[in-house]
C-alpha cells in the first residue's frame, strides 16, 4: 500500500494532508524518515507520524522445512496430515507454502506469511532455479538430456518449458534443475521422455539450500541472507 494512503486511512486525514505530512518529514517507516508519498509499504513495516505509531509492524515468518513423505503441502486437509502440523502452532500466523511438493516427495519446503516474497520465489516468470534429486524407473538417456535442454511441450498449459538441466549421479539417479516449478513439472517432463520418477527430493530453491543437518520433519527460520536472496 502507498505511504500516503496509509497515513490518510490510519491517521484520519485527507490524502492532501497526508502528502503534506510526508513531504515535511514528519512520517517515518521503521524509524527512518520518508518523504516519498508513493513509497510502497508492506504490512511488515511500522509507520509513525510525529513519533506516534499508526501502523504496527506485523511479524514476518520465513521457515525452511525438511518435508518428509506422507504429508500434504497444504494448511488443512480432512484426510491426510499436512506440513503445517509439523510447525509449532504459535508460528502459524497465516502461513502459506512457497512452492508445493506432492505428498510422496520430500525435501526443501518454504513456509511464510509474506505473499509478495513467496511470489518472487515461485512465479515461473522470475525463473529462480529449483534443484531436485530424482530417482527414475529406467536409465536416464541422452535423449532425456537433449529434450530437457530444449524444453518440453506441455499440452495442458499450451507451452514449452524453460530449458532444464540434468546432472547424472547414477544410471537411474540425477540432479535436475528447473526454472519454473509448474504443476508436477519434473515428473511430467520425465513422463514425456518415456520414464517415470520413483522418488523426488528438492534440495535447493535459488540460493536457499536445504540444510544437511536438518532432519526430516524439522524446520528452522531462514537467515537474513536467505530471505534477502529472493
Amino acid at each position: 500500500m502507498k505511504l500516503s494512503r496509509i497515513v490518510s486511512n490510519q491517521n484520519g486525514v485527507s490524502r492532501k494532508r497526508a502528502n503534506a505530512l510526508i513531504a515535511t518529514g514528519r512520517v517515518a517507516i521503521n524509524g527512518h524518515l520518508c518523504r516519498d508519498a508513493q513509497q510502497d509499504v508492506s504490512e511488515f513495516c511500522a509507520v509513525t507520524v510525529d513519533g506516534k505509531t499508526i501502523q504496527q509492524a506485523r511479524p514476518s515468518r520465513y521457515l525452511m522445512l525438511n518435508k518428509p513423505a506422507g504429508y500434504l503441502s497444504a494448511t488443512i486437509d480432512d484426510t491426510h496430515p499436512t506440513v503445517l502440523e509439523l510447525i509449532a502452532p504459535n508460528l502459524h500466523d497465516d502461513l502459506h507454502i512457497g512452492g508445493r511438493l506432492d505428498r510422496a516427495s520430500t525435501g526443501l519446503l518454504i513456509l511464510t506469511n509474506d505473499g509478495n516474497w513467496s511470489r518472487r520465489l515461485t512465479e515461473p516468470v522470475v525463473k529462480i532455479p529449483k534443484v531436485y534429486r530424482v530417482t527414475t524407473e529406467h536409465p536416464i538417456t541422452e535423449e532425456a538430456h537433449r529434450r530437457f535442454a530444449e524444453g518440453i511441450w506441455f499440452e495442458y498449459e499450451q507451452l514449452t518449458t524453460t530449458p532444464a538441466q540434468i546432472e547424472n549421479i547414477h544410471e537411474r539417479e540425477a540432479r535436475v534443475t528447473i526454472y519454473e516449478g509448474r504443476y508436477h513439472q519434473v515428473k511430467r517432463m520425465f513422463h514425456a521422455v518415456g520414464n517415470r520418477v520413483t522418488s523426488l527430493h528438492r534440495e535447493q530453491m535459488g540460493k536457499i539450500q536445504l540444510c544437511d543437518t536438518l532432519p526430516p520433519g524439522q524446520y528452522r527460520p531462514l537467515t537474513a541472507e536467505e530471505i534477502a536472496s529472493v
